[in-house]
């Protein structure tokens, strides 16, 4: 089990919860992401800037699924510095 935390942004993509993992090491202007159908996979920065972030309720039930196959989560409005520095955005 995962005993470090994961940064997480919740965030709404076409009206489904996708959690942006931002400890998660994944190539460069991307973030590793997690929906319940399809899992993790890559998505673009862009898109997670581009979507709205999700309310408490609205995310409950992708944070528990997380939390279920090891995910210790520390829920994020905003990216880390440390996540802007390493991807390259300083604004």
């Amino acid at each position: 089990m995962n005993k470090v935390e994961t940064r997480v942004i919740f965030k709404i993509l076409d009206r489904e919860v996708i959690a942006f993992l931002l400890d998660v090491e994944s190539n460069y202007s991307m973030v590793m992401s997690y929906m319940h159908f399809g899992q993790h996979g890559e998505a673009s920065i862009q898109c997670m800037q581009e979507c709205k972030l999700a309310k408490e309720e609205e995310y409950h039930d992708l944070l528990n699924e997380l939390e279920s196959i090891g995910y210790r989560l520390y829920v994020r409005e905003r990216m880390t510095p440390s996540f802007k520095q390493r991807h390259g955005l300083y604004s």
